[in-house]
Protein backbone atom coordinates (compact mmCIF):
# COMPACT_ATOMS: atom_id res chain seq x y z
CA UNK A 1 0.00 0.00 0.00
CA UNK A 2 2.75 2.62 0.89
CA UNK A 3 4.22 1.74 -2.46
CA UNK A 4 1.49 2.28 -4.29
CA UNK A 5 0.90 5.44 -2.58
CA UNK A 6 4.78 6.74 -2.81
CA UNK A 7 4.14 5.86 -6.84
CA UNK A 8 1.10 8.49 -6.74
CA UNK A 9 3.32 11.04 -5.75
CA UNK A 10 6.14 10.21 -7.59
CA UNK A 11 3.85 10.42 -11.00
CA UNK A 12 1.91 13.87 -9.97
CA UNK A 13 5.33 15.27 -9.09
CA UNK A 14 6.91 13.96 -12.34
CA UNK A 15 3.71 15.37 -14.57
CA UNK A 16 3.77 18.26 -12.69
CA UNK A 17 7.52 19.28 -13.72
CA UNK A 18 7.22 17.91 -17.17
CA UNK A 19 3.41 19.89 -17.93
CA UNK A 20 5.54 23.26 -17.32
CA UNK A 21 9.19 22.10 -18.99
CA UNK A 22 10.29 21.54 -15.21
CA UNK A 23 10.33 25.66 -15.06
CA UNK A 24 9.10 25.92 -11.32
CA UNK A 25 5.87 28.27 -10.79
CA UNK A 26 5.77 29.25 -14.06
CA UNK A 27 3.94 32.56 -14.68
CA UNK A 28 1.92 31.51 -18.24
CA UNK A 29 0.68 35.20 -18.90
CA UNK A 30 -0.53 34.57 -22.71
CA UNK A 31 1.43 37.46 -25.32
CA UNK A 32 -1.08 39.31 -26.79
CA UNK A 33 -1.46 38.61 -30.57
CA UNK A 34 1.30 41.35 -32.78
CA UNK A 35 2.49 41.31 -36.33
CA UNK A 36 5.41 44.43 -36.20
CA UNK A 37 8.14 45.21 -38.34
CA UNK A 38 11.56 43.81 -37.83
CA UNK A 39 14.75 45.19 -39.47
CA UNK A 40 14.85 43.90 -42.30
CA UNK A 41 11.19 45.71 -43.16
CA UNK A 42 9.70 42.60 -43.36
CA UNK A 43 6.23 41.56 -41.04
CA UNK A 44 6.89 39.51 -37.79
CA UNK A 45 4.50 38.69 -35.67
CA UNK A 46 3.58 35.98 -32.76
CA UNK A 47 2.15 33.82 -36.04
CA UNK A 48 6.12 33.15 -36.70
CA UNK A 49 7.04 32.34 -32.88
CA UNK A 50 4.32 29.52 -32.93
CA UNK A 51 5.56 26.25 -31.79
CA UNK A 52 9.26 27.86 -30.73
CA UNK A 53 10.85 28.90 -27.30
CA UNK A 54 11.65 32.62 -27.63
CA UNK A 55 13.40 34.94 -25.35
CA UNK A 56 12.27 38.46 -25.41
CA UNK A 57 13.62 41.43 -24.12
CA UNK A 58 12.41 45.82 -24.41
CA UNK A 59 15.40 47.84 -26.21
CA UNK A 60 15.92 51.40 -27.89
CA UNK A 61 19.42 52.10 -30.11
CA UNK A 62 19.73 56.14 -28.41
CA UNK A 63 19.94 54.41 -24.80
CA UNK A 64 22.59 55.78 -22.89
CA UNK A 65 22.37 53.36 -20.02
CA UNK A 66 20.67 49.87 -19.65
CA UNK A 67 20.40 48.57 -23.08
CA UNK A 68 23.69 48.35 -24.43
CA UNK A 69 24.76 45.65 -21.75
CA UNK A 70 21.30 43.98 -22.22
CA UNK A 71 22.11 43.94 -25.94
CA UNK A 72 25.26 42.39 -25.26
CA UNK A 73 24.01 39.43 -22.67
CA UNK A 74 21.27 38.43 -25.53
CA UNK A 75 24.40 38.49 -28.24
CA UNK A 76 26.09 36.17 -25.30
CA UNK A 77 22.99 34.10 -25.03
CA UNK A 78 22.37 33.55 -28.84
CA UNK A 79 25.97 32.46 -28.87
CA UNK A 80 25.58 29.99 -25.68
CA UNK A 81 22.16 28.96 -27.45
CA UNK A 82 24.20 28.31 -31.03
CA UNK A 83 27.36 26.69 -29.00
CA UNK A 84 24.97 24.16 -27.23
CA UNK A 85 23.22 23.12 -30.78
CA UNK A 86 20.15 23.82 -29.27
CA UNK A 87 17.19 24.67 -32.55
CA UNK A 88 14.19 26.56 -32.34
CA UNK A 89 15.15 29.28 -30.48
CA UNK A 90 14.25 32.75 -31.18
CA UNK A 91 15.23 36.08 -29.79
CA UNK A 92 12.70 39.67 -30.25
CA UNK A 93 13.54 42.62 -28.98
CA UNK A 94 11.09 45.32 -29.15
CA UNK A 95 11.89 48.65 -29.97
CA UNK A 96 10.49 50.96 -26.65
CA UNK A 97 10.97 53.78 -29.45
CA UNK A 98 9.44 53.23 -32.52
CA UNK A 99 9.70 57.32 -33.94
CA UNK A 100 13.50 56.70 -33.80
CA UNK A 101 14.27 52.76 -34.25
CA UNK A 102 13.22 52.01 -37.98
CA UNK A 103 13.62 48.91 -39.33
CA UNK A 104 17.38 50.72 -40.51
CA UNK A 105 18.39 51.91 -37.61
CA UNK A 106 17.85 48.53 -35.46
CA UNK A 107 19.42 46.78 -38.04
CA UNK A 108 22.24 48.74 -37.87
CA UNK A 109 22.29 48.35 -34.13
CA UNK A 110 22.13 44.70 -34.00
CA UNK A 111 25.03 44.71 -36.63
CA UNK A 112 27.11 46.47 -33.70
CA UNK A 113 26.70 43.68 -31.42
CA UNK A 114 27.08 40.77 -34.38
CA UNK A 115 23.47 39.62 -34.18
CA UNK A 116 22.85 37.29 -35.92
CA UNK A 117 19.28 37.95 -38.05
CA UNK A 118 18.73 34.02 -38.57
CA UNK A 119 16.66 34.00 -35.02
CA UNK A 120 16.93 37.39 -33.96
CA UNK A 121 14.55 39.97 -34.79
CA UNK A 122 14.29 43.70 -33.74
CA UNK A 123 10.86 44.77 -33.75
CA UNK A 124 9.22 48.51 -34.76
CA UNK A 125 6.49 49.31 -36.53
CA UNK A 126 3.84 51.00 -34.19
CA UNK A 127 2.58 53.29 -32.21
CA UNK A 128 4.48 54.26 -28.83
CA UNK A 129 0.98 54.43 -27.23
CA UNK A 130 0.70 50.60 -28.77
CA UNK A 131 4.41 49.37 -27.34
CA UNK A 132 3.54 50.17 -23.68
CA UNK A 133 -0.09 48.84 -23.51
CA UNK A 134 1.78 45.69 -25.08
CA UNK A 135 4.79 45.41 -22.82
CA UNK A 136 2.21 45.60 -19.75
CA UNK A 137 -0.09 43.69 -21.00
CA UNK A 138 1.57 40.87 -22.39
CA UNK A 139 4.87 40.88 -20.10
CA UNK A 140 3.88 43.25 -17.14
CA UNK A 141 6.33 45.33 -17.92
CA UNK A 142 6.09 49.31 -17.66
CA UNK A 143 7.38 51.61 -20.36
CA UNK A 144 6.78 55.18 -21.03
CA UNK A 145 8.47 57.83 -22.89
CA UNK A 146 8.43 61.02 -20.86
CA UNK A 147 7.19 64.41 -22.41
CA UNK A 148 10.55 65.77 -21.88
CA UNK A 149 13.55 64.17 -23.33
CA UNK A 150 14.48 61.06 -25.50
CA UNK A 151 15.42 58.31 -22.69
CA UNK A 152 12.35 55.77 -22.19
CA UNK A 153 11.54 54.15 -19.27
CA UNK A 154 11.77 50.76 -19.80
CA UNK A 155 12.17 47.53 -16.97
CA UNK A 156 15.60 45.10 -17.67
CA UNK A 157 14.04 42.01 -17.59
CA UNK A 158 14.84 39.27 -20.75
CA UNK A 159 11.68 37.03 -21.13
CA UNK A 160 11.01 33.17 -21.51
CA UNK A 161 8.23 32.71 -23.49
CA UNK A 162 7.13 28.39 -24.60
CA UNK A 163 5.77 27.35 -28.24
CA UNK A 164 2.11 28.13 -27.10
CA UNK A 165 3.21 31.95 -26.79
CA UNK A 166 2.80 32.10 -22.76
CA UNK A 167 5.76 33.94 -21.22
CA UNK A 168 6.98 31.32 -17.94
CA UNK A 169 9.34 33.32 -16.43
CA UNK A 170 11.90 36.62 -16.64
CA UNK A 171 15.58 37.08 -16.13
CA UNK A 172 17.48 40.06 -15.09
CA UNK A 173 19.31 41.47 -18.37
CA UNK A 174 21.83 43.20 -16.78
CA UNK A 175 25.03 42.41 -14.80
CA UNK A 176 23.82 39.18 -12.54
CA UNK A 177 22.45 38.21 -16.09
CA UNK A 178 21.91 33.88 -15.11
CA UNK A 179 23.10 32.65 -18.48
CA UNK A 180 23.26 29.21 -17.63
CA UNK A 181 19.83 28.84 -15.71
CA UNK A 182 18.13 30.54 -18.47
CA UNK A 183 19.70 27.97 -21.12
CA UNK A 184 18.57 24.84 -18.26
CA UNK A 185 15.09 26.52 -18.66
CA UNK A 186 15.88 26.89 -22.72
CA UNK A 187 16.61 23.74 -23.16
CA UNK A 188 13.92 21.84 -20.74
CA UNK A 189 11.32 23.39 -23.37
CA UNK A 190 12.91 21.67 -26.15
Amino acid sequence: MKWRILLLILAATTLLLTACGGIKNPYNWPVSDFSYTDQNEEPFGLKDLKGKVWVANFIFTNCEDVCLPMTANMKKLQDETNKEGIENIQFVSFSVDPQVDTPQVLYDFGKKFNAEYSNWYFLTGYKQSDIEKFALDSFKAFVKKPEAGDQVVHGTSFYLIDGEGKVLKDYTGLSEFPMEQLIKDIKSLQ
